[in-house]
């Protein structure tokens, strides 16, 4: 049996497609777009419950913020792995 690995490299249909390098520019904007929508709700939702409830909230919300920054650099960097394996990477 092959790895999860395997399954995520190569297409269902068995053709070959070589990864494009990634793309930094999107990524940024995907997470600055993420952190904005968690943290404007996060704010609005602490400050409309107030009081401990809403200190709670708004430590889930710096929760969510570092988790949204960790798995975006995660794929970044998984971008850039899958692109240096197949000698297309951007030095």
């Amino acid at each position: 049996m092959g790895s999860d690995d395997d399954r995520v490299d190569r297409p269902p249909n068995g053709s070959w497609i070589e990864p494009s390098p990634p793309r930094l520019g999107s990524r940024i904007l995907v997470t600055w777009l993420e952190l904005t929508i968690v943290g404007i709700t996060g704010g609005l939702l602490g400050a409309t419950v107030g009081g401990p409830p809403g200190f709670v909230i708004y430590l889930a919300t710096t929760l969510l913020t570092v988790g949204i920054v960790f798995h975006n650099v995660n794929e970044l960097v998984k971008a850039w792995l899958r692109a240096s394996q197949s000698g297309s990477a951007i030095e």
